[in-house]
């Protein structure tokens, strides 16, 4: 008998412990954000928040004349009040948790975007994996209204060609929200965002049209990098610098570059490998820098004529060509960073300090404003082509006028 009061009791016990599934939200409750920006307009937040049409972009769907997403757009004083104020236009509850892009209007970001990351990274919501860009020469609002060919909805779109470009093209770089907030409060690195701009009509990029024909008038183009002092965007680097400094920085997967002929053409190369280390020094009690640039690369395609490259010694020529090249660059986008901006990007500081932890505690606090912008640097680049191709001389030299 007590062995059966003592299974009752341990059964009903179990089942005051099972609650279920009490929190549950039912998908056809919640409204799913896939991008979401953040304008600064007359001192006040304007959240605009791309919300995906599940119905509208699967293959049965796809000739509906509906968009497959939809943007929701509202005000307030704070982010919060914003979001909670889109419940006045929207049907269903917005859902943040799958979200993917997180655009800042550069007006925004000058202001600074420490509240704004403060509420991403504190909200249970968000995800820290989505990426964030600063929209340049449009506000987020207008660059989220853009349709997109091949991807349906605009937010993929804007992740996809994010991580492609960053692979095999080096001046975009993915962000997420943990590794810029890292970068904000470190004190030997500020950060950089990807530049996000649109080409085209404008007002055509706003309707169907621009996904209708072939050639599509408008695009979203991923251009240059965002440099912050802290939390507050300081200036642009173009094209060129940017990948200068994905190159210091060691990020940089894959690209190409080419090389000048001595008659005419180009020789192209594919850089498919790098390696950047830094180590700070001490010379005469000034703080300098050693920074060492590996890269690997194959030839791509040759332009020139009279270019043997069955010779070690042409090949060799193209590494030494290639190397001054980049250390060019590389010198030009640290001198433009210390002479404009002069926040360390780089991560020099970080560097400085793990060499020397001693001297970095008196100079951390007078890095940015004494010692990075005098700074002394040593680039060190050794390049190596591994492939000359399946060919070793072009048939442009059997060509004849």
């Amino acid at each position: 008998m007590k062995r059966i009061l003592a299974l009752l009791l341990l059964h009903i016990v179990i089942t005051l412990l099972l609650s279920g599934c009490w929190n549950r939200r039912e998908l056809n409750e919640l409204a799913i954000a896939v991008a979401a920006g953040v304008d600064w307009v007359d001192g006040r937040y304007r959240l605009s928040v791309q919300v995906a049409i599940p119905g509208q972009i699967t293959a049965k769907r796809s000739g509906s004349p509906q968009a497959p997403a939809t943007l929701f757009t509202a005000e307030g004083d704070t982010i919060f009040e914003a979001a909670r104020r889109i419940t006045q236009i929207s049907p269903r509850k917005i859902y943040f948790s799958h979200l993917r892009m997180f655009l800042v209007d550069e007006a925004m970001a000058r202001e600074g975007i420490a509240k704004v990351l403060d509420l991403l990274s504190r909200d249970h919501e968000f995800r820290p994996d989505f990426y964030l860009v600063i929209t340049k020469g449009a506000t987020a609002e207008e660059t989220l209204k853009i349709m997109t060919p091949m991807e349906t909805v605009p937010a993929n779109k804007l992740y996809d060609s994010l991580q492609i470009s960053e692979k095999v093209w080096s001046p975009s770089m993915a962000v997420t929200l943990d590794q810029l907030i890292s970068d904000i409060t470190s004190s030997g690195k500020h950060p950089v965002l990807t530049g996000l701009v649109i080409t085209g009509n404008r007002d055509l990029g706003k309707t169907k049209k621009n996904v209708e024909n072939i050639d599509t008038p408008s695009q979203l183009k991923y251009s240059g990098l965002a440099v912050f002092k802290f939390d507050k965007l300081i200036g642009w680097l173009n094209e060129k610098d940017s990948r200068g400094y994905r190159l210091i920085r060691g990020h940089v997967k894959s690209s190409v570059a080419f090389v000048p002929c001595r008659n005419d053409g180009k020789v192209i190369l594919e850089t498919l490998r790098t390696d950047a280390k830094m180590k700070g020094k001490i010379i005469e009690s000034r703080p300098s820098m050693d920074i060492r640039i590996n890269l690997e690369g194959n030839i791509g395609a040759v332009e020139c004529s009279g270019l043997d490259l069955s010779q070690p010694a042409t090949v060799r020529d193209l590494e030494v060509e290639m190397e001054e090249k980049i250390t060019q660059s590389l010198e030009s986008v640290i001198h433009k960073v210390q002479t404009e901006f002069k926040v360390d990007i780089f991560g020099f500081g970080e560097a400085f300090h793990r060499s020397h932890p001693k001297a970095w505690k008196e100079m951390k606090d007078a890095w940015n404003d004494r010692y990075f912008p005098n700074l002394k640097t040593h680039i060190q680049v050794d390049y190596k082509i591994r492939r000359t191709g399946t060919t070793s001389d072009s048939f442009l030299n059997d060509l004849k006028e």
